[in-house]
């Protein structure tokens, strides 16, 4: 099966002061690029959803807008796994700069189980680290043209696989692979974590 990685780039980074989370440098490389550096790993392919595709030409991949604008995570999953041309989608977001290249391919090999493989880590789906097959679009679509924008939402109308909390840990610590930058202080906290990679 061929899997797509689909890096969402498309959010206001409102708590981070306005500025694009995936342009904020950590580690001497932009989020962004550790991102898509894992992803490139594990996939065949990778694309951006954005709407504002000249931030990152830099990266030399394929950009799409959101579909539905101002539609949240949903819409930017659904944007990605439309313009995907694999049959499935590894979606994640520009802003987890502990991405684990295992965990990862623990997620995408199982791409062929079910519509959604989703990991599942203090108790909470990883919805933005998540495979999505193409049989979802409709139900997505219902959903966001109906205006009800949880991504967990359509769950119950497709197959979805949980990966348990404890296989993921055996690749790497949960709570740092799942980790995702909204503020200052979560930036400065992985900053002064950086240094233990």
């Amino acid at each position: 099966m061929r899997v797509t990685g689909v890096v969402q780039a498309g959010g206001k980074s409102s708590r981070m002061g306005g500025a694009p989370k995936a342009l904020l440098e950590l580690g001497g490389r932009r989020l962004i690029e550790r991102v898509v550096g894992v992803v490139g790993e594990v996939v065949d392919d990778v694309l951006i959803v954005t709407n504002t595709p000249d931030l990152y030409r830099f990266l030399n991949l394929p950009m799409v807008p959101d579909v539905f604008a101002d539609h949240g995570s949903l819409g930017g999953i659904y944007s990605g796994l439309a313009a995907a041309p694999g049959e499935a989608a590894f979606t994640v977001a520009c802003d987890m700069p502990f991405l684990h290249a295992g965990v990862a391919r623990l997620v995408v090999g199982r791409a062929g189980e079910a519509d959604v493989v989703i990991p599942r880590a203090d108790d909470q789906l990883q919805t933005l680290h998540a495979v999505y097959g193409k049989g979802c679009l409709p139900h997505m679509e219902a959903r966001l043209r109906a205006g009800r924008l949880k991504v967990s939402g359509f769950f119950d109308e497709v197959c979805v696989l949980e990966v348990p909390e404890a296989e993921i840990a055996r690749h790497a610590d949960p709570a740092l692979v799942f980790m995702n930058l909204n503020t200052p202080e979560e930036l400065e906290r992985a900053r002064a974590m950086i240094t233990d990679e």
